[in-house]
This record gives structure tokens, sequence and C-alpha cells, in this order.
């Protein structure tokens, strides 16, 4: 055994890494264009089943439902079975629940489409970042796992510009946005069964952590305080991200600001959140450098100074306001990478699934699950966006609060992960005392 294995420091990502990297990037790119789709044509579809906003702001919730529910169990299994199978299952399934969406005929049928949809996403993702994490060690893994969730800013921003120029289209219609993701997830999908997983742990601990988990490591997730103030801060954010984008299409049309508001909404939220995305995982890993906590400063900082933004473009005209919404959406991503990376290091790897499963349940059924019927609530049939948005502001300062006070916990829960992974595999406290961290 090699004692002087350090987590991540002077290591290479594994074999295929890249490769991988590559697929599960395509794979959620794929997976935030079918999320946000649904969000820009939902005006049309609240005209052609004729519902109100409440009644429609529970096709959001249907899929974050099915999603958080299904996820703990997709998270156990992906601890201990093949995670590029539960991938490729996830996406196929997704990839037909989103065909399904545009053949819907009834509200009630779009309704249950969405909820496969969630069930599908639910076998991706859990397991699509514990397959990064064991590729790359701990001093790549920040700036790689912010590459992997520019999906999120680039997705969404194309599922706007899909939807507005198809849903707006007499000749093609809102069904057809849920088309064009379709055959490209089978694809994908069906690649995913010809890779194989990497090693649990091994360029975290130096070896590849044996054993299956047991009930008190699963209790034990929820003893670390890092994990859980990180979770209730991205239940805070994913509230704020929720609310804002599945009304935000609405809202541009309540300003009045014409023709073409939802591509341009899109290619801010492409060219701000993938720029902060990919700043964002390099700053906590720069930080990081000189400062334990540097993963959960970047992320309160840059969260923090998205409400101010928010508020200010619900009184300046636009075209103006564009800037300020690019600014809250900037800071809005900061957090991407260096929140789901701190989510990753403090927990054994044989654990990750079924962390990241558990805190997909918990942020969404605190978050994005309650934000679209609340914040269509309180809009109603008089409008009221700007106490909608100063609630959404809210939960961004909430966020930013829960990120600073848990810098001061994060060095010592990633420093008991690694004894936790040392234990595992039964070294001794002196050989664990000569890794370096």
């Amino acid at each position: 055994m090699d004692t002087k294995v350090d987590r991540g420091v002077g290591q290479s990502p594994l074999p295929g890494a890249w490769v991988s990297l590559s697929l599960l990037l395509a794979i959620n790119l794929l997976n935030y264009i079918d999320r946000q789709v649904l969000a820009a044509v939902e005006p049309r579809i609240r005209e052609t089943f004729n519902i109100s906003k409440t009644t429609s702001g529970w096709l959001g919730t249907a899929f974050i439902v099915s999603y958080m529910l299904t996820a703990p169990l997709f998270g156990w299994m992906a601890d201990r079975k093949s995670r590029w199978f539960l991938v490729g299952f996830g996406v196929l399934l997704w990839s037909g629940a989103t065909a399904a969406s545009g053949w819907a005929g009834t509200f009630t049928f779009l309704l249950i489409s969405r909820l496969f949809v969630g069930v599908g996403e639910a076998g991706y993702g859990p397991a699509a970042p514990t397959i990064i994490s064991d590729l790359f060690p701990i001093r790549w893994r920040g700036r790689v796992i912010a590459g992997f969730y520019i999906a999120m800013p680039v997705g969404a921003a194309l599922g706007y510009i899909i939807g507005d120029k198809l849903g707006g289209n007499p000749h093609w219609g809102w069904r057809s946005a849920f088309y064009v993701v379709t055959i490209p997830g089978i694809l994908l999908g069906i690649l995913c069964f010809f890779f194989k997983d990497p090693p649990r742990g091994t360029v975290d601990a130096g070896h590849a952590i044996k054993g299956l988990p047991s009930r008190e490591d699963y209790l034990h997730i929820l003893r670390i305080p890092s994990y859980i103030v990180n979770t209730l801060a991205m239940a805070a954010m994913s509230f704020a991200i929720g609310g804002m984008s599945y009304w935000m299409t609405d809202y541009l049309e309540y300003r009045k600001v014409g023709p073409g508001s939802g591509s341009t909404f899109g290619i801010i939220i492409a060219s701000a959140g993938l720029t902060a995305t990919v700043l964002g995982g390099v700053a906590g890993d720069m930080v990081r450098k000189v400062y334990g906590g540097a993963y959960f400063l970047v992320s309160g900082i840059g969260i923090t100074l998205a409400a101010p933004m928010v508020i200010a473009m619900l009184y300046v005209p636009f075209p103006t306001a564009w800037w300020f919404l690019f600014g809250a959406i900037f800071f809005l991503f900061f957090n991407t990478g260096p929140a789901n990376t701190a989510l990753a290091n403090v927990v054994n790897p044989k654990l990750r699934a079924s962390a990241f499963a558990l805190n997909i349940f918990l942020i969404h059924a605190m978050g994005d699950v309650p934000a679209p019927p609340i914040i269509g609530h309180i809009v109603g049939a008089q409008n009221h966006w700007n106490s909608a948005f100063y609630l959404v502001a809210g939960f961004m300062v909430l966020a930013g609060v829960l990120w600073l006070y848990g810098a001061t916990h994060l060095k010592a829960d990633e420093d008991a992960a690694i004894r936790s992974e040392s234990e595992s595999h039964g070294e001794s406290a002196a050989v664990r005392a000569q890794k370096p961290v």
C-alpha cells in the first residue's frame, strides 16, 4: 500500500475520465433543456388547457416531486450497482416521457408524463456526480464539477430559446419543443451501457473503498455539519431558481418586453450562467489553497450579491433591466461548482450516491417543489410580481447566510471524510498520520 498518496495532490484523472465527463456533460445539457422547455412554453400550455397560473405551476412541481421521491432509491442502488447502467436507464426513460409530453391531449396526461420525466432523471441525478468524483482527484474536482454543471445555464438557455422559437411558431407549436431532445437522449442513453464504473474512492484514499454502506454509515451523513448546512443553503437557492425560472416568461410578458424576450432571457442565462459557473469553480479551487472553507465562502458571497440585482430589476425599465437580470443570474450560478464539490468532499466515497440522492430529496422538497405554486399564488390575478420577487431575493440572502456560516466547519468535515475513507480500508492511525491532507 502506498502510504504517501495525497488526497488529490499530484494525482491525475483516471483513464477515460475526460470521455466519461463529456458524455455526462452532454446528458446533463439535455436534462436542463428539457426542464426549461416546459417553462418557456408554459403560457401556451395554459392557453391550450384553459388552466390557472396556480394549476399550471403544478406541472413544474410534478416533475420535481417524482424526481425527489425516487432519487433516494436510485442513490441507494448507485452505491451498490453499476452507476452507468442506472444513468443509461434513466436517460432512456426520461427521453420517452419527454416525447409523451408533446403528445399530451389532456392536462392530466401531460402531468403524468412530467412525473415519469422526474423518475428518469432520478436514475441519473445521484449517480453522475459520483462517477465524476471517482474519476478526478480533489485538486481537479472543483473545476471539473463546475464544468459538468455548465450544462445548467447553457441547457436552460437552449430550453428557453427552443421553447420560445417553436412554441411561438404557429407551424410548429409548443408540442414540437418537447420532441427536440428525444432522439439525442435515446442515443446518449444507449452509449452509457458501454461504459464501466470507476472504482469508488481510488482518487481520494489511494485505493478502492471496499464493502457496502451500513445503517450507521447512512445515519452519519445527517451528523456532518457541512452536509446539513450545504443542503439547507441549496434548498433556499433551489426555491429562488425554481420560482424565477418557471415564471420568468410570464413576468416578461407582464412587463411588455416584447417579442423574442424568451430568447433574450435564454441568451442571458447562457452567457451569465456559463461564465459564473466556470469562474465559481476556478475561484473555489484557488481560494481553497489559502482557506479551507473556500467553497462555502465563494458560494455565500456570490448568491448574496444576486439578491439586490433581482430587486433592482423590478424597478428599472427594460432594456436596462436586462443588465440587472444578467447580474442576478451570474451571482446565482457562481456557487454551482463549489457547493456540489463540497458535497462530494465531506462524504465517504461509498456513500456519495446516497448522499447526493438525499440532498436531491431535501433541496427539492424545501425548494423548487413549493416555489412555482407559491409564486403563482402570490402573483395571482392582480399581478403582484414585486412581492413574489422580494420573496425570491429573501431566499437568496438566506442561502448566503447559511453558506457563510458553514465555511467555519467545511475543512474539519473534509478531514473527517479522509479519516473515514482510511478506516473503511482498515488502516492504522499511524499510517493515516503519514498522509498529508
